[in-house]
């Protein structure tokens, strides 16, 4: 059909020069119009012939205006439902289709043909179906009155549709009979030597390859890699997390977190069913445990309640990674002579949390965490100067906070440049030794300690404002694939070299994805401009 429909074309442009109407073209040889539309793109691609667009606007019937074309329109159907003498309002309402109904004696009784009160009853004696009349019309293709058109959009019987075709000339290219081009020269045309006749496909060198098929890193495993590293430069240890499922126990109870404490409410922890308690825990430790909660020691007077067994055993999703850090400082404990350790961890954590734009019920949680003899809160400052320093905060402030397993605990800031103002950014503080100390570390260790979270950087970073869209079963897959493999702030405020197109990438958190940084470049402050992105001029 498609080679009957091109010679036809290329045929009739031989003997005229102009085909005026792609659609008239059609019908009078018996083509199918769109197969014709098919042939005209692509001789028009080939230079074969030259086009212009042709545009009709006509009306088409919507499938109530054809069901009202095959029974007539309600108000008549309505109207000879109604019989000389009059009908009861109810009897008719049965008597006909309730959109009829509907429809029928609104347009009815506008028209003055019947009047409907409890009695509905003839006004004329005979109508016409003036709508169907019309709606044939149309159908026929015949030309109906703007006034008539506009009732009929009104009732929504008809609908505008546009009809595109062609007009169609000679190209610059033009031959009754398109000859295949060849894509490819081969041995055997060589061979034979009709290579000298054939015509060849013309080379595209603008054309574009098919993308590559190939794996992309999730923005956060971009991020939490990049944060990873800095723990392993300042030579901390990463702990096992994958212990999703926690007891109680190492989750609150070792933390010397009371049991009547609302964080351990159903409100805010994911509790399981099955298995609904641990198996195992250390008996001995659990003792020591549960006297310092009752009764306290190592300084402290406890709690003064009674703690509960059953309560300690209940297994849940861990709704901090501490959960893993209280595990490693008993494992740590445990050991003949006690080795000074750095760890830290990134990974989830689940809490019972309303979803909304900035909250999940499951997060990722970074932690970091030094045990040492004699470590002291001046310790724990520097430490969090080093940290964060490497993260492009050099400017920091610390406020006092309340952590069940920390004393003192601090709130760290930082000055946010963009803002103009401090703002947190983490949590901080130095183990209890009431927590410490049940597990046998010796006295005068010390453990600090210190937390935030990854996503909310990731969210600065990718520009993201709904956590949803970064995590979570409606992510969007596009968005992984289109992350840049390089970022500086938001924006991506990349300085490029004097007199080059080649950008200066700082080899700092959150670039160097793959790649090279340039020496001896002060990096700029990356996580303020994360939080307040801003393009780096280029002064040359």
């Amino acid at each position: 059909m498609l080679d009957m429909a091109e010679d036809a074309i290329l045929g009739s442009l031989e003997t005229s020069e102009v085909i005026s109407d792609s659609g008239v073209f059609a019908a009078e040889r018996g083509l199918d119009h769109n197969e014709v539309v098919n042939v005209i793109k692509s001789l028009h691609g080939f230079g074969f012939v030259d086009v212009e667009d042709i545009k009709k606007e006509s009306w088409v019937l919507t499938d109530e205006g054809k069901l009202y074309v095959v029974a007539g329109s309600p108000e008549v159907q309505l109207f000879l439902a109604i019989p000389p003498e009059g009908i009861s309002r109810d009897e008719l309402r049965k008597k006909v289709d309730p959109l009829v109904f509907q429809i029928g004696s609104s347009q009815a009784i506008k028209n003055k043909w019947v009047e409907i009160k409890q009695l509905a009853s003839r006004k004329v004696e005979h109508v016409e179906d003036k709508v169907k009349e019309l709606l044939l019309l149309i159908q026929e293709g015949g030309v109906v009155a703007s006034e008539d058109i506009a009732t009929l959009k009104r009732r929504k019987l008809i609908i505008p549709q546009t009809w595109k075709g062609y007009l169609i000339r000679k190209g610059p290219k033009y031959a009754t009979q398109r000859k295949k081009a060849a894509t490819d020269l081969t041995r055997e045309h060589l061979q034979r030597g009709d290579w000298k006749e054939m015509e060849f496909k013309e080379y595209n060198f603008n054309a574009k390859g098919p993308p590559a098929e190939a794996g992309h890193l999730h923005p956060l495993l971009k991020v939490k890699k990049q944060l990873k590293m800095i723990f392993l430069q300042m030579g901390f240890e990463e702990m096992p997390t994958s212990n999703y499922v926690e007891s109680s126990f190492w989750n609150f109870d070792a933390l010397f977190q009371p049991q009547q404490h609302p964080a351990r409410d159903s409100h805010d922890t994911f509790f399981l069913q099955a298995p609904s308690t641990t198996s195992w825990l250390p008996e001995d430790y659990v003792e020591t445990v549960k006297n310092v909660h009752e009764n306290g020691g190592y300084g402290s007077r406890g709690y003064g309640y009674v703690w509960q067994r059953e309560e300690a055993n209940k297994n849940l999703l861990r709704t901090h990674t501490t959960a893993v850090s209280s595990r490693m400082l008993y494992r740590l404990a445990k050991q003949e002579k006690f080795i000074p350790k750095k760890y830290f961890s990134i990974d989830r954590v689940f809490r019972n949390e309303a979803v909304d734009r900035t909250h999940l019920a499951e997060f990722h949680q970074i932690e970091g965490l030094v045990c040492d003899r004699g470590l002291t809160l001046g310790d724990l400052i520097g430490v969090l100067h080093d940290f964060f320093s490497r993260l492009g905060m050099s400017q920091l402030r610390f406020k006092p906070a309340y952590n069940p397993y920390t004393e003192p605990s601090m709130e760290i800031f930082s000055y946010h440049e963009g803002l103009g103002k401090w703002v947190e950014i983490g949590n901080s503080g130095m183990f209890r030794p009431e927590m410490l100390l049940p597990m046998g570390l010796p006295e005068d260790v010390r453990v600090i300690a210190w937390g935030l979270s990854l996503e909310r950087p990731t969210m600065i970073l990718y520009g993201i404002d709904n956590i949803r869209d970064l995590f979570g079963h409606k992510v969007d897959l596009g968005l992984i694939k289109r992350n840049p493999m390089c970022r500086i702030g938001i924006d991506g405020g990349i300085k490029k070299e004097a007199g080059t197109s080649r950008p200066v990438v700082f080899n700092n958190l959150f670039t160097g994805f793959g790649c090279d940084s340039v020496e001896d470049r002060s990096p700029p402050d990356t996580w303020m401009a994360l939080i307040s992105p801003t393009v780096v001029e280029d002064s040359s």
